[in-house]
């Protein structure tokens, strides 16, 4: 298949993208890394009328660590958050997930913008933004507000932006030292989409569970934080006894469909033995 006919616009500034936004509104999808919506463009699953490029504007790349955050912009590659010495220290759980993304060749063009904006609840890194309680800016004709990671992705491909808004970067508020994080997935082959995964982040200081934040993809319409989960391991020994029993929780956390990797209850099966995997390597967990 090949994508049927669109017409093309390259701003260089995020006031000349929201301004084509704003005057094609639905006829118009950014394209980033493309490595979503061009295929589904192909396949014709989606049926823009213009495209807008924004791989020229500077303002929306690169990684940027303050004395409070770490920001990612909405360009900033894969393969940059794969490779950057600052993410690894800072953000460690972003640096286990990305091996995860695709390929080598997806991960060269990709974007942490496009994965977020499009909402995909296999993807990783929604769910990595989520467990790190991430606060993503976005812009519009009022100007920028702020939209914390929980409120911003609220079903299958759907999001808190509005018509004519652009996702200009993410805040990661830089991680207590002392805390530790845990990345996990299942899929059939190596690069597929997850068919469950876990990305947990929180404190095991004290031979202790506190302020865990366990966030599930690829078992729901969007990341799902297991509140119930979390509510279980604070303040308990972080032994594992203590994930056993919490684990239990997860049948009022998740409320997975089946789909073709899977039953429901095959894929609520596996969210257990994963979640039970991730928390048991945390640091300072005891057998």
């Amino acid at each position: 298949m090949k994508a049927p006919r669109f017409a093309y616009a390259r701003p260089a500034s995020v006031a000349e993208a929201l301004a084509l936004l704003a005057q094609h509104k639905d006829e118009a999808r950014v394209l980033a890394g493309g490595q979503s919506l061009v295929p589904m463009m192909n396949f014709r699953v989606a049926t823009p009328k213009v495209l807008v490029d924004i791989n020229r504007i500077a303002a929306l790349a690169g990684i940027k660590v303050t004395r409070n955050h770490v920001r990612i912009g909405a360009l900033a590659r894969h393969v940059e958050l794969e490779r950057s010495e600052d993410i690894a220290r800072h953000l460690p759980l972003i640096a286990s997930a990305m091996p995860h993304i695709a390929h080598p060749a997806i991960r060269n063009r990709g974007t942490f913008g496009g994965s977020c904006a499009l909402a995909d609840p296999a993807a990783e890194l929604p769910a990595c933004a989520l467990a790190l309680g991430a606060t993503f800016i976005v812009a519009g004709k009022k100007g920028e507000r702020r939209i914390a990671a929980q409120d911003f992705f609220k079903g299958l491909y759907a999001t808190a932006l509005k018509a004519a808004e652009l996702l200009v970067a993410a805040e990661f508020p830089l991680p207590n030292p002392r805390y530790a994080s845990g990345f996990g997935e299942l899929s059939r082959r190596h690069g597929d989409y997850a068919m469950v995964g876990v990305a947990a982040h929180g404190s095991t200081q004290g031979r202790k569970f506190s302020d865990m934040r366990v966030v599930f993809f690829g078992v729901g319409d969007r990341p799902l934080r297991a509140m119930q989960l979390e509510q279980a391991l604070e303040g308990q020994a972080a032994a594992a006894k203590t994930i056993e029993g919490a684990l239990g929780k997860l049948d009022a956390d998740l409320s997975p469909r089946a789909d073709l990797h899977g039953s429901a209850a095959t894929k609520r099966h596996l969210a257990k033995v994963l979640a039970g995997r991730v928390l048991g390597n945390l640091q300072g967990v005891a057998a």
